[in-house]
């Protein structure tokens, strides 16, 4: 997506959904708070999901779609090795007792290790689909279906959960519908109501593959682009601003998430409730992470990290 034509109201919920990402990563919060960590995991990362099935430009010519494909795994695989390699040495609970190429490769191009799955899985969706959508040869309809096809067998496969793969294939069947993203929401307080029964009565039920979880996705998306009426430009300035640079923040934000862990400690005895924690975390892990895109700019990392002379948009 073009930065001309970019859409304030999914910059806002990529806010919303990576600061919520990033709060539940620091391990103290999502261990205090186990419920609101299920709901949150229930919806912030199919949200994203949508948004990127939405944005997958099929008309794009096939060189440059590869290109964008390409930069986007070269930082993918940079952190993803990087995350391996430190699961080795660090004693995570996501440890690996013994490193071995073969593990690396494993983990690298099918089963990516810690939070570097979504980008995995928005490579594997946007290459499958592309080829179909791409192809003048068959209604749409079949297109879509062939779509479909591929990613049951990703799923089959064990390459990519197909609860992700649905809500990717849900975002790109509203774009290709000729539909606004936001127009297929409802913005209204009443879907606070569902939301607040499903956590209520259907606790068990917190899970983005279930159909209660898929029905709290739409509310919360709905609820939040309700709130987006209401904000004014001052007040979007600086969410529109970190929800242009998403990547970022998904690239780097676990390196500050693990960094903090060195003053989790004092904050928490203080504040065993871990708000004081959380309200230090997470401008730490947004500002380091932005900052480390500022940096790479002015180096001219950028170029051979994200194939392009800026990283921040």
């Amino acid at each position: 997506m073009s930065q001309k034509k970019r859409i304030a109201e999914l910059d806002y919920l990529k806010f919303v959904f990576i600061i919520l990402m990033i709060a539940f990563h620091l391990v103290y919060i999502g261990d205090t708070y186990p419920l609101a960590k299920r709901f949150v995991y229930t919806f912030h990362m199919p949200g994203f999901l949508l948004i990127s099935g939405y944005v997958l430009n099929r008309a794009k010519a096939v060189r440059p779609f590869l290109r964008s494909m390409w930069w986007l795994f070269v930082p993918y695989a940079v952190m993803e090795v990087a995350y391996v390699v430190m699961a080795s040495l660090l004693p995570i609970r996501e440890h690996i007792g013994h490193l071995t190429v073969g593990v690396l490769l494993s983990k690298l191009l099918l089963h990516p290790l810690g939070p570097y799955w979504y980008l995995h899985t928005l490579i594997l969706c946007s290459v499958t689909a592309y080829l179909p959508l791409h192809s003048t040869l068959f209604r749409l309809r079949w297109r879509l279906l062939m779509v479909g096809l591929c990613y049951g067998m990703l799923s089959a496969a064990g390459l990519v959960d197909w609860a992700n793969a649905f809500y990717f294939f849900v975002g790109i069947v509203i774009r290709q519908s000729g539909r606004s993203f936001v127009r297929c929401f409802h913005p209204a307080p009443w879907t606070l109501l569902p939301i607040v029964l499903i956590v209520l009565f259907l606790p068990g039920m917190l899970n983005k593959a279930s159909l209660p979880g898929m029905l709290l996705v739409w509310c919360v998306v709905s609820l939040l682009l309700w709130f987006f009426r209401y904000l004014g430009p001052n007040v979007l300035r600086l969410p529109l601003y970190v929800g242009r640079n998403t990547l970022l923040l998904l690239l780097f934000s676990p390196v500050f998430t693990m960094l903090a862990k060195c003053f989790q400690a004092p904050l928490v005895n203080f504040d065993p409730t871990g708000m004081l924690f959380l309200l230090v975390a997470l401008p730490f892990a947004v500002g380091g992470s932005l900052s480390i895109g500022w940096l790479s700019d002015r180096l001219h990392l950028s170029r051979w990290l994200f194939g392009s002379p800026r990283s921040l948009h």
